[in-house]
């Protein structure tokens, strides 16, 4: 057999015309199949490389299709279905383009499963020939940005060029096939309003957030997989002032700040040199000796905890950062996990001072049953009582019933003077009028 198809093809289609997206055109599948699986694995054991590829995959579908009493419709289809799989991304081609999907999940050949709405879909009528094929597409993706995955290497986490965020692992650490997940990149970001519209919270809430940014208070964002965490972790970056200087530091570069004066830090890791990776708590450490206004985390979930306390005890305000956890209870005894995983020989009680002494706020967001976001809750870290680190809910969102389509419930707030509201007021906002 000859050379596979992989991330050697370096090829331009901007010429090639997408006539139809839906596999409904052709109303054979059984047919479909046979021709497209016939199609492939003749030009990947043919391997006439010295044409153009466009070319060359034309003739190859002209010579297969010869015989078929097809519709041009069809066959135009079996063109552009060829040209995606070879050249482009694959099956999930259309679904990459499709503004309303929002994570591609790829289980197996016939297992592809996407989101839409906060909702998870199976998508029938898309699949791929062998778990060969998914392969190809991984590394045919992660080639563009110069990562690579096989069996001595069979994982990766990468950063798309459009910033859509790509997982996959294959055999032998996946026992099933090769799995692949896409989350995908919004080029339109929600702002504060889009948030509001969509029921997410009230504009109480969006002005206090608001105040609490601009008043440099230290927030965490709690949540869950797939939650909004990072969507809400944005549009509160928006508030920064832009004249201050901001460094964000993340996995893979998701957040797109608007402000001028931004650096952007990336975490690095290497397939084959250990010693080259770079960590989160690395870009943090670095972080302190570039004179920050602003440190944002994309996400911390390791020793980098400590690290992160200990600049927002020693002067670093206004820092933000997202966790994954089920309530901001839950939030503040993860950070309790990740101090001591950085191997410091802190008592419990220091590191809840610490803690304490370090966040402000803490923003609960969730997705619901009905597949929409919500800011669930926004407490204050109020200190520590009978040794015990003490939340103070300040809005909260309360469920009162369920229906086919949505669930029921409405925004609630406290009617007392938080004691953040001192530390806002200090900064010449006025937060009284939340709060009467």
């Amino acid at each position: 057999m000859g050379k596979k198809f992989t991330t050697e093809f370096k090829v331009d289609i901007k010429d090639v015309n997408i006539t139809e997206t839906s596999y409904d055109v052709f109303k054979d599948k059984a047919l479909l199949d046979e021709l497209r699986n016939k199609i492939i694995q003749n030009l990947i054991d043919h391997n006439k490389y010295s044409k153009d590829i466009n070319e060359y995959i034309k003739e190859e579908i002209n010579s297969t299709l010869e015989g078929y009493n097809l519709t041009q419709l069809e066959r135009n289809f079996v063109h552009d279905l060829i040209v995606n799989e070879i050249t482009g991304d694959g099956p999930i081609t259309d679904l990459l383009k499709d503004n309303n999907v929002t994570e591609i999940m790829v289980n197996g050949p016939n297992d592809i499963y996407t989101e839409i709405d906060g909702k998870i879909f199976k998508e029938n009528n898309i699949s791929f020939i062998n778990d060969d094929h998914i392969v190809r597409t991984i590394q045919r993706m992660i080639g563009r940005v110069g990562r690579t995955i096989d069996a001595a290497n069979p994982m990766v986490d990468a950063r798309l060029l459009d910033g859509s965020r790509l997982n996959a692992v294959i055999p032998p650490l996946s026992t099933k096939g090769p799995v692949l997940t896409i989350r995908k990149f919004r080029s339109e970001l929600n702002d504060i309003e889009d948030l509001i519209k969509n029921g997410a919270l009230t504009s109480d809430m969006a002005t206090f957030l608001e105040m609490c940014v601009k008043a440099k208070l230290n927030i965490i964002i709690s949540g869950g997989t797939g939650s909004g965490k990072t969507t809400l972790l944005n549009v509160l970056s928006s508030f920064i002032d832009k004249d201050e200087r901001i460094i964000t530091i993340e996995d893979a570069a998701e957040l797109k700040l608007k402000q001028d004066h931004v650096v952007s830090l990336e975490t690095r890791t290497s397939n084959y040199d250990k010693e080259s990776i770079v960590t989160v708590r690395d870009l943090l450490i670095n972080s302190l000796r570039m004179r920050p206004d602003r440190i944002v985390i994309g996400e911390v979930r390791g020793k980098e905890a400590f690290d992160m306390l200990q600049a927002m005890n020693t002067g670093h305000e206004g820092g933000m950062t997202t966790l994954h956890s089920n309530s901001p209870k839950d939030s503040l005894n993860r950070l309790e996990t990740m101090v001591l995983m950085a191997g410091m020989e802190l008592p419990i009680k220091a590191i809840r001072n610490y803690i304490a002494n370090a966040i402000n706020i803490v923003v609960q967001i969730e997705r619901l049953s009905d597949g929409k976001r919500r800011v669930t809750d926004i407490s204050e870290v109020v200190g520590i009582e009978d040794g015990e680190l003490v939340l103070s809910p300040i809005f909260m969102f309360m469920q009162t019933s369920i229906t086919e389509h949505e669930v029921v419930g409405e925004f609630t707030q406290v009617t007392r003077r938080p004691k953040i509201a001192d530390k806002i007021e200090n900064r010449g906002l006025k937060v009284k009028e939340l709060f009467k």
